[in-house]
């Protein structure tokens, strides 16, 4: 969409204000905002244009406009300009991202909180499960006469063991045996393909035998669906309470609901094409975030997981400063997770 360099100054004075107030914006304020260069006239017939192009809209109860989902995207895409990161906030980002968090889970829902205070808005966070993930090898080995390990090794290389407890003896040969059948049988198989093998497998097996092999199997398919598995962490959901837009509690609810279930993490796919995604009103799927934007940046955890950190809010939050701050934080985190370093903070400006 091709505007003149007007119709762009004032569009940006328009959503920069609305950001900033919840309020709609009427042609006095954004004439004072612009020192007067642009008369009031002019500017409310640019603003007509611009409302007849879809980039404004104008509620039934006041004569000022307010920004449309097309209108936040062509300034996220053409007028946004970069947020300069302060010192304060790249040491308050810093701080968090030094806390000593060893288990994944733990890290994550963490981030989330944190960029929930960061924002005030709410967060979500988690990691990628891996695309194909197979068992490479089953090692049995033998304990007691009436326990064994189990150790499985993947296709990337992780290693997962249980010590296996039996009520009657197993022998050294039995143990090998087993672990011949193991190894090739199930191994280069996903999740999804070792069920029907180990259907096939049972039609063939003794009861005890069969036993053994869907013991060691069932245990190979939890460490499968671990690695695969994506939990959605949620944090902050009070802060949509703060929000002019959601202080009835009637439209507030729907949303909050949705964020405080069990999501599939499907509905936040990480972004494939750049490190930030931000979606505005309709261009998210689910009915529940259609009046919300939602800003994602994706991070690398290393063994081939990726993550992504994000935050919902109205369509009229403050995109460049948002995305300054997701994308400060998602690259400490890949910092973190790959060299345990956290990023140079180079803030030049104090603003909060």
């Amino acid at each position: 969409m091709d505007l003149s360099e007007r119709k762009k100054r004032i569009l940006r004075a328009i959503i920069e204000s609305y950001i900033s107030t919840a309020e709609p914006v009427g042609s006095k304020a954004i004439a004072d905002s612009l020192d007067r260069s642009v008369s009031s006239a002019t500017i409310r017939n640019e603003m007509a244009d611009l409302e007849s192009m879809g980039l404004l809209e104008k509620p039934h109860t006041s004569a000022g406009r307010i920004p449309s989902p097309q209108g936040y995207r062509f300034y996220v895409n053409e007028l946004m300009e970069e947020h300069q990161l302060s010192v304060q906030e790249t040491e308050r980002i810093n701080r968090a991202l030094r806390l000593k968090m060893q288990e994944l889970d733990r890290v994550i829902s963490e981030a989330g909180r944190v960029v929930s205070r960061l924002t005030n808005y709410p967060a979500f966070a988690l990691s990628s499960g891996f695309e194909r993930v197979t068992i490479r090898r089953f090692d049995l080995l033998i304990v007691e006469r009436n326990a064994f390990i189990i150790v499985v090794m993947t296709d990337n290389n992780l290693v997962r063991n249980k010590l296996v407890q039996l009520p009657s003896d197993l022998t050294e040969a039995q143990l090998q045996m087993l672990n011949t059948l193991l190894n090739t049988t199930f191994t280069n198989l996903t999740l999804e393909e070792i069920t029907p093998e180990l259907m096939r497998v049972a039609q063939h097996a003794a009861g005890d035998a069969y036993g053994l092999i869907s013991l060691v199997v069932s245990f190979a398919m939890e460490v499968l669906e671990g690695l695969e598995h994506r939990r959605v962490h949620t944090a902050g959901l009070a802060h949509l309470l703060e929000l002019p837009e959601y202080q009835n509690l009637e439209r507030a609810q729907p949303l909050m609901s949705y964020l405080s279930e069990d999501q599939d993490a499907a509905r936040f796919p990480i972004p494939k094409d750049g490190p930030m995604k931000i979606l505005i009103g309709p261009e998210n799927v689910a009915d529940a975030l259609k009046d919300t934007s939602v800003v994602m940046a994706s991070y690398d955890i290393g063994d081939g997981m990726r993550g992504i950190i994000g935050v919902v809010g109205p369509t009229r939050m403050d995109y460049a400063k948002i995305t300054a701050r997701l994308s400060y934080f998602a690259e400490g985190l890949t910092r973190l997770f790959g060299q345990g370093e956290l990023p140079t903070g180079d803030g030049r400006n104090d603003e909060t």
